[in-house]
């Protein structure tokens, strides 16, 4: 049995690390919130030790460890921007670490994680959970098995309604969250390039606080792609069918759908990185750079190129 510390246990996200803490049979001993609503806990782990300030957290960590209690895992389901203090934190009190998407905000954050992974000997992994979906992986293998030099067709449609709270919480300041191309677009973009390779062209379209469009030009797939929070966005039928969220992945002019089977895919990475299969740093770095030019591309330059 595995022991976990958890930050960040208020959040939308917190509840499948939970579930999936306990489902793979481990424990979790501490979490952190600055939000004391996590009555979530008690469906889990009711024992768990729950700090809303940092500090008494830290502290009692240390207090563990004097005791022989190792936290061999933590998690870290905190904003965006957090997360790279909190994977920090993580390797330092010597333990591996678990991190939401996206792991960090900037290129250059792995570039530094990567040097503390190598003084401590601890490791972090990411939820990729697109890449374990079975729908996925089996598109994956047709587009693998595909004659070389093949170029798809793809179209990229996400749309989830968000209402005015989302503006006033820290995913809608883009220094905390990236913006939506990284706060929803992030797993997306990594399971195109998973699919697809790599990036040869990024143009970016548009890229306001609602919505986000571009096209990339992968090494196999052309992709038309859009995300928005924006309800206006939503197509009639889908406004006129009382939905609020629209998802659509056309890929040469046939629909994709992965709809369904997100349920366990926590659990499945957790499985993974407990046996030592997980998805290591060094696989974000592809969607961590790509979403960090998206929010810094210069439209005027661009528009522009040749500076006339």
């Amino acid at each position: 049995m595995k022991n976990f510390a958890l930050i960040g246990a208020g959040g939308y996200i917190a509840p499948r690390h939970m579930k999936a803490i306990k489902d793979t049979g481990n424990n979790l001993i501490a979490a952190l919130d600055k939000n004391d609503s996590v009555g979530i806990l008690d469906s889990y782990f009711p024992e768990a030790d729950f700090f809303t300030e940092f500090e008494r957290f830290d502290r009692h960590l240390e207090k563990l460890k004097r005791q022989g209690i190792k936290i061999d895992f933590v998690s870290v389901c905190s904003p965006n921007y957090l997360h790279d203090a909190h994977i920090r934190f993580g390797l330092r009190i010597g333990a591996n670490v678990i991190c939401e998407k996206p792991v960090v905000l900037n290129p250059w954050n792995i570039d530094a994680l990567e040097e503390i992974e190598k003084e401590t000997g601890n490791q972090v992994f990411t939820i990729l959970q697109l890449r374990l979906h079975p729908a996925i992986i089996a598109l994956k293998e047709k587009i693998d098995a595909a004659p070389p030099g093949k170029k798809h067709k793809v179209a990229l449609q996400y749309i989830t309604s968000r209402g005015h709270w989302y503006h006033t919480s820290w995913k809608g300041d883009i220094t905390k969250s990236g913006g939506i191309a990284t706060n929803i677009g992030v797993h997306f973009f990594d399971m195109l390039m998973w699919i697809f390779g790599d990036v040869q062209e990024n143009n970016v379209l548009q890229h306001t606080k609602n919505t986000a469009s571009g096209n990339l030009q992968l090494e196999k797939a052309s992709v038309d792609w859009m995300l928005s929070i924006d309800a206006n966005t939503l197509p009639p039928e889908v406004i006129a069918a009382g939905k609020r969220t629209y998802r659509t992945l056309i890929i040469d002019g046939d629909a994709f759908e992965f709809s369904e089977g997100f349920t366990e895919l926590h659990t499945k990475s957790y499985m993974d990185i407990i046996s030592g299969r997980g998805f290591p740093l060094i696989e974000t770095r592809k969607a961590i750079d790509l979403v960090h030019k998206i929010r810094s591309f210069d439209f005027l330059k661009n528009s522009n190129p040749n500076n006339e």
